[in-house]
Formats: structure tokens, sequence, C-alpha cells
């Protein structure tokens, strides 16, 4: 019974939530925000529409909207940001930190980027302008532009009396150091916070700040930058242009996780998952296409592989050739699960998908696993037909293709769910448990169809 509780919850504040938006009762939803942990508010509003998370966005304070849009995923972000009201828009935005904010002005379609950024401040739009100009891998592309930064014949009073006066603003800010620099901009040194409080109110910055900081250079890659942190325990560096003027400040933290997307696409990718990163709430064509795109070329490679055993079998009959396209069979169906895998475990990361959606997440691969299977099926049974003159083998491999498809994208999209639940790393063994189950449901299909088809099945010439 305790159990079905969170489910039945989860419904319940979902259903409340609609509700709340489609009488657009500002109250309720603020009440429904205020009363939620934010792991269910994203849960709850990732399984909305793009018209509800626009309206309840509208009808949410600003503060509270921005909360929402920096914990959804990348793509629903950009969704939500393109349909609001410009002038909208632009108010979450000003709240958020401006990595994040050049990261989604420069995903936004142009029309609708140019319309938010000319609702902002205009220093801050200079800032997001610059900021979208800079590979997004490189330092100047993960940078923040909110920092301190002082001229070097300022004193330690003045510096502490901007941080009085602006407290409220600061308080945004990640502060660990401020920095100093010259009348032109140019980054001279760094003083900790806690040697600023412990100087003498009338000394002069350039007397307690520490020359030649360590720095880093807007151009510079990811990976260079990863091994300057690496050599240095710091949270966050200054960054400069090439003749030394200061920037920005690119904190550790959006380093790692920078490495971690670019290890996450590297994943995506090598199962088959193209054109960025995928959520079950996407169009149902949409994700049968991405996916699509890559396993159709797969067949090609498959071929290759497959030719080579097929070389040496000029004389057997058409059931040995079935032999050939056993590994294809299981192939083919195997890395269709992996693509289901590897959606399973971004949501469960991204805490849009959790192990009592299992029902949802079987639909929804269902769906995609029988069109993407249809296909498949199709072209490896032609391939089989016009290989080895025999269209009833074309059948029996398409079809065990087709069904196996579908088994095992269930599979894929389920096991993570259900490891989960269980309190089992997913990441470890969803890829051993589908490979195994996968091959044995395809050898099975395949075989049990040649054998009612035996003698349908003409040998090959």
């Amino acid at each position: 019974m305790n159990e079905q509780t969170p489910s039945h919850t989860s419904a319940q504040n979902k259903a409340a939530i609609i509700r709340a938006i489609e009488s657009q009762s500002a109250d309720d939803c603020i009440a429904w925000f205020d009363a939620s942990p934010m792991a269910d508010i994203v849960h709850d509003v990732a399984a909305l529409s793009t018209h509800q998370r626009t309206k309840l966005l509208a009808l949410l304070p600003t503060e509270s909207a921005a909360e929402i849009v920096e914990q959804l995923p990348f793509s629903q972000t950009t969704d939500v940001l393109e349909e609001l009201e410009p002038s909208a828009a632009a108010q979450i935005l000003e709240v958020l930190p401006s990595d994040e904010c050049a990261d989604i002005i420069s995903e936004l379609d142009e029309a609708a980027a140019s319309a938010i950024l000319d609702k902002l401040d205009a220093a801050v739009a200079d800032d997001l302008r610059r900021l979208v100009a800079y590979d997004e891998e490189s330092a100047g592309g993960l940078m923040l532009t909110e920092y301190l930064a002082f001229v070097e014949t300022q004193t330690v009073a003045d510096v502490i009396a901007d941080l009085t006066t602006n407290a409220e603003k600061y308080a945004k800010y990640n502060i660990q150091y401020t920095y100093v620099v010259d009348k032109e901009a140019k980054l001279m040194g760094v003083v900790p916070l806690r040697r600023l409080l412990l100087a003498g109110r009338n000394t002069l910055l350039r007397e307690v700040m520490i020359a030649n900081p360590v720095s880093v250079v807007d151009q510079m890659e990811l990976q260079p930058l990863a091994s300057v942190f690496r050599e240095h325990p710091y949270m966050g560096l200054p960054v400069t242009t090439l003749d030394g003027v200061l920037r920005g400040v690119v904190e550790r933290s959006a380093v790692e996780h920078a490495l971690t997307e670019e290890a996450d696409d590297l994943y995506r990718q090598s199962q088959g998952i193209v054109g960025g990163e995928e959520l079950r709430s996407m169009p149902l064509m949409l994700r049968s296409r991405r996916r699509l795109a890559w396993l159709s070329a797969n067949i090609v490679l498959n071929m290759i592989a497959a030719s080579v055993i097929a070389m040496h079998q000029d004389t057997l009959s058409a059931v040995i050739a079935l032999a050939v396209f056993l590994p294809m069979i299981s192939d083919m169906s195997g890395c269709s699960g992996n693509q289901a895998v590897a959606v399973s475990m971004r949501e469960l990361t991204l805490g849009v998908t959790r192990p009592q959606d299992l029902l949802r997440v079987l639909m929804k691969e269902s769906s995609v696993g029988l069109i993407n299977g249809v296909v498949l099926g199709v072209l490896i049974g032609c391939v089989a037909s016009i290989w080895q003159g025999s269209p009833m083998l074309g059948v029996v491999v398409g079809g065990a293709l087709m069904i196996n498809t579908v088994v095992a994208v269930c599979i894929g999209g389920s096991i993570p769910l259900v490891l989960k639940r269980f309190k089992l790393d997913p990441a470890l063994a969803s890829g051993p448990i589908l490979t195994t189950v996968t091959d044995m449901c395809g050898f099975l299909l395949a075989l049990t169809f040649a054998s009612m088809l035996l003698t349908q099945v003409p040998p090959s010439a």
C-alpha cells in the first residue's frame, strides 16, 4: 500500500497543477510551487506539454519561474522560452547566471533570441552577445561575467563600501575573490576575501593583492582548461583576453559539468542517439527519425561484417544462410535497446522519470519500437530476399528483427527503472541484461520462424 503512495501523490500533484494552469489561477500555482520539493516540481513540469509549461511560468513569480527553468532539461527550456512573451523570458534570464543565459540564447531560434535580448538591460545584453560568440566548450564560453573587479588605486574601504551598497545584487554571486585591474581593465592581481577583511581600511588594493595570479585565456579549449584545474586547487580562475583584459571567471564546477556533458554526448552517439538529447516528451516521429538515422546506416555496416562469413557459404542451403543474419538480428535489436537504455538513464539523472513511471515508459518505447522495427525489418528483409533469392527468407529475417526490436526497446527502457527501484546501479547492469535477453529472443524468433517455414525456404543458388 505504501509503495503506491508516491505514484498516487505525484498523479494528484500533476492533476492539481494542470487544473491551476487551465483556470489561470496564479495563487494555486504559487501554492503548488511553495509546497512541493524541487525534485517533484521538475518531474511534474517535465511531463506537461510545452504550452502548459509556458502558461505555468507566466503565472509564477519570476524567481520561481527561473528556478524551474534552471532545473528543466535543456530542450524543454528553449522550447518554453521561445513560446513565452519576450519581456517575460527576459525577466527570467536576468535572474539566471550569465553562463546559463548564454547557453540558452545560443540555442534559441534567431528571432526569439533577438527579441529577448532587446528586452534585456543593454549592458546585460552586450555581455550575453559576447558570451554567445565564444565556443561553448572554451573558457570564454564557460565563464561567468558576475565577478568583482576594482582598480588597483582603490582602497580596502572603497571595496567594503561597494559590497555594503550592492549587498543584494552580490548575494547572487559566488564570490571567492576580488580581482584587481588597472585603468585599462587588465588583470593585475587577486585579493582573497579573508585578506581583504583583515587589511587596514586605507590600504591600497595593489598593496594587499596577490600579483600575477593564475589565469586562463578566453579562447582556451576544454581539455587544456581541465588540465589547469587539475594542476591547481582553485574553485575558480579569472579569464582574460590575449592582451590581459579581464572578461570573467570560470568555475571548476562548470568545467567538470562540461566534461560530463562531453562524455554523455559521446556515449549517446555511440548508442546511436543523434541530434541532441532525447526525452520521451518529444514528438513520436522526431524520436523515431533520430534513432533511425543511425540504425539504418548500421545495417550497411552489419552487411559488411556478415559478408565475411557469407563468402565461405556459397554451396550451403538457405537455412545455413539464415545463420549469417542471426548476428545482425541480435546486433540491430541490441542497438535499439541501448538507445532506450541511454534515454532512461538520462531521464533518471534529470529527475523527469521515476521507477513508478514504468508503464508510461513501456508505452512510449513500444510506439517508437514498432515504427523502427517495421522500417528495419523491411530493409533487412529486402536485403535477405535479394541476396539469397528467397522471399520467404526475407520474411523470416525481417519478421524476427521487427519483433525483437520492439522487445529490445521495451526492455532497454524499463531495465534502468526496475534496477533503480531495487536500489541497484542501472549504469552497470542494464547493458549486460539487455544484451543477453535480446540475443536469446532474437535467436529464438528467427529459428522458430525458420522451423515453421522451413519447407517454403528454397536453397540459395
